[in-house]
C-alpha cells in the first residue's frame, strides 16, 4: 500500500464522507437493543430519502403483492439489514454524485455503477443468496476509489483513465503508476467509515478475490467482480470481450451456463433502467441485451475461433515443453529421467503379465580418446551419429535413451533375449561398417553391447537388477575385446544383486 498516497487521501479536503443519516442508522443498528421505531423515525425525517426508500421497496425488484406505505412497514417486511443497506446506498449516492470531476467522466462512472449494482442483485437472487441487498450496495460502491483518486490525483488520474483499454486494465495502470488500485483505495475508505466487513471486503477485493480467506466474503467478492463485468457488457463500446468473460467467470466460479448468463444479462438490462430512475442516475438510452448480443455475435464468433486457436497453440506448446523435459538435448533420445520412468512402468507390466522385457546397454568404445585427440565437437558428432542408429533400430513400442555420457540404452517391451541380441548385433554392424564424419575427421567408431532380459525362469525382481544384469554383460563385452554383443545368462538359482 502506498503510504504517501494514503496521507494525500487523508488530507484531501474534498474526500467523500459518510452522510450523517447513514452514520446514525449504523450506530442505532449496532446496538444490542435495537430500537426499530427510532430508526424508522430517523429515516422518515428525511423526506427525499424516505420517498426513495418506499419507491424502491414497491418497485418490481421486490415484487410485493401489497404496497408498503411507511418506513416502519418496510423495516418489518424487509428487515433491518436490508433497510440499513438501502439507507447507505441512497445517502452515499446522493452525496457522492454531487462531487465535481477533476479528471474523468463521472456520468460514465455512475452509469457503470448502477449496472454493476443491478447485476450484483440479480446474480445474488439467481444464486439464492441471503445477502442480496449487500450485493447491490457493493456493486454500487465497489469503484468508489475511482472518485477518491479523481479528487486526489486530478488530471493525472484522468490521463490514466483515458489510457486504460478496459476497466480491468485500469486497475493494473493504477497499481503501476499510483502504487494502489481504486479497489484498494475504496477498501481503505470503507474501513475508515467503519462499514461492516460484508461491505468493505468485496469493495476492496473484487479484483483480487484470492486474498479473501472467509468463504462467505470471498463468494460475495467474486459475485461483485462478476457484476462489474456484466456492467461492461452494457457500457463498453465493444461488448463482446465482456460477454465472453462473464460466461467464463460465471461457469468457473458459480457453475452457471451460457443460457443462465444470457438470462441474467437480459434481466439486468431490463431492471437497470428502473433502478437508475430510483437513484436518479442518468444511463442515457437503455439498450436491451438481445440487441447488444445480436451486434456482438460476429465478434463473439471471432473471439471463439481465436480462443480455439490459442488453446491449440497452448496444447502444442505444452507438448513441446513436455518433450523437452524428457528429451536429451544433444541426441534427441529420451533422457535418463524418462528412461527410469519407462523402465519402471514396463517392468511392472512384464512382471504382471509374464511377458518378456529386454534391455540393451550400449557403450561407445574408446570414446575418451575421441575427445582427447579431436575435441569435444567431434565427440558430440560421434554421440549424435550413434544415437541416430539406435533410434532407427528401435520400434515405436521401444524406448531409445541416452543413459549418460557416451552410454545409450534401448528398452524393448515384449521382446525375448535372442531378439534383443539380434537388434544389438544389427546396430553394432551398422556402426562398425562406416566411419563417422566429424568436424575434424572421418573416424572409425565401434561400440560394445550388453543385453539382459526379464522372462519366465529368470530371477530378476527389480528394474535395478535388470540394469545391473545388462551392465555386467556390457562389462564382459568390453573385456572381450570390445565391438561385440554379450548376453546376460543367469543360472536359474542365481539372483541378480
Amino acid at each position: 500500500m502506498n503510504q504517501a498516497l494514503i496521507e494525500q487521501i487523508k488530507n484531501c479536503p474534498s474526500l467523500p464522507s459518510l452522510p450523517s443519516i447513514a452514520v446514525q442508522v449504523l450506530d442505532l443498528a449496532q446496538k444490542a437493543d435495537v430500537d426499530i421505531p427510532e430508526i424508522a423515525r430517523l429515516i422518515s425525517k428525511d423526506p427525499a430519502l424516505s420517498t426513495k426508500m418506499l419507491r424502491t421497496v414497491n418497485s418490481s425488484f421486490y415484487a410485493r403483492s401489497k404496497a408498503v406505505s411507511t418506513i416502519s412497514q418496510a423495516l418489518v417486511i424487509l428487515g433491518l439489514q436490508s433497510v440499513k443497506t438501502l439507507v447507505l446506498g441512497f445517502s452515499l449516492v446522493s452525496n457522492l454524485s454531487k462531487s465535481k470531476s477533476n479528471g474523468f467522466n463521472h456520468i460514465n462512472y455512475w452509469r457503470r455503477a448502477i449496472y454493476s449494482a443491478t447485476a450484483a442483485r440479480v446474480i445474488a437472487s439467481k444464486l439464492a443468496m441471503v445477502q442480496q441487498e449487500e450485493a447491490f450496495l457493493c456493486g454500487l460502491l465497489k469503484d468508489i476509489g475511482m472518485l477518491v483518486l479523481d479528487q486526489v490525483a486530478g488530471d493525472k488520474y484522468g490521463g490514466l483513465f483515458d489510457k486504460a483499454t478496459s476497466h480491468l486494465n485500469l486497475s493494473e495502470l493504477e497499481a503501476a503508476e499510483l502504487g494502489m488500485s481504486h479497489a484498494e483505495v475504496g477498501g481503505y475508505l470503507a474501513e475508515e467509515w467503519k462499514l461492516p466487513a460484508m461491505l468493505a471486503a468485496p469493495i476492496k477485493y473484487h479484483h483480487s478475490v484470492d486474498q479473501v480467506s472467509d468463504p462467505a466474503l470471498k463468494k460475495l467478492a467474486e459475485l461483485v467482480g462478476l457484476a462489474g463485468r456484466c456492467a461492461d457488457v452494457f457500457v463498453d463500446t465493444d461488448p463482446a470481450p465482456a460477454i465472453v468473460n462473464v460466461r467464463q467467470i460465471a461457469e468457473r466460479t458459480f457453475g452457471l451456463t451460457e443460457a443462465d448468463c444470457d438470462a441474467i444479462l437480459a434481466d439486468v438490462g431490463k431492471r437497470t433502467k428502473e433502478m437508475a430512475g430510483l437513484f436518479e442516475i442518468n444511463i442515457g438510452t437503455a439498450v436491451a441485451y438481445d440487441t447488444i448480443l445480436k451486434k456482438a455475435n460476429e465478434a463473439l464468433v471471432q473471439i471463439s475461433l481465436q480462443g480455439h486457436m490459442q488453446a491449440s497453440q497452448l496444447q502444442q506448446q505444452n507438448e513441446q515443453l513436455q518433450e523437452r523435459v524428457v528429451t536429451d538435448a544433444l541426441t534427441r533420445l529420451a533422457n535418463r529421467a524418462r528412461f527410469d520412468e519407462f523402465l519402471a512402468e514396463k517392468f511392472a507390466a512384464a512382471t504382471a503379465s509374464g511377458k518378456p522385457l529386454a534391455l540393451i546397454m550400449i557403450d561407445i568404445d574408446k570414446f575418451k580418446s575421441v575427445n582427447d585427440k579431436h575435441g569435444h565437437p567431434a565427440g558430440d558428432a560421434v554421440i549424435q551419429a550413434v544415437a541416430r542408429l539406435v533410434k532407427v533400430a528401435s520400434r515405436a513400442t521401444d524406448l531409445a535413451a541416452r543413459y549418460g555420457g557416451e552410454e545409450m540404452a534401448i528398452i524393448l517391451p515384449d521382446t525375448t533375449r535372442q531378439h534383443a541380441a539380434n537388434v544389438a548385433e544389427t546396430v553394432r554392424r551398422a556402426l562398425a561398417a562406416k566411419p563417422i564424419k566429424t568436424p575434424s575427421a572421418q573416424l572409425p567408431i565401434t561400440a560394445s553391447f550388453g543385453v539382459a532380459c526379464v522372462e519366465p525362469g529368470v530371477p530378476i525382481k527389480l528394474p535395478a537388477h535388470l540394469i545391473k544384469a545388462a551392465d555386467l554383460a556390457l562389462y564382459h563385452a568390453k573385456n572381450s575385446g570390445r565391438n561385440n554383443v554379450k548376453v546376460f545368462m543367469p543360472k536359474p538359482a542365481a539372483v541378480a544383486a
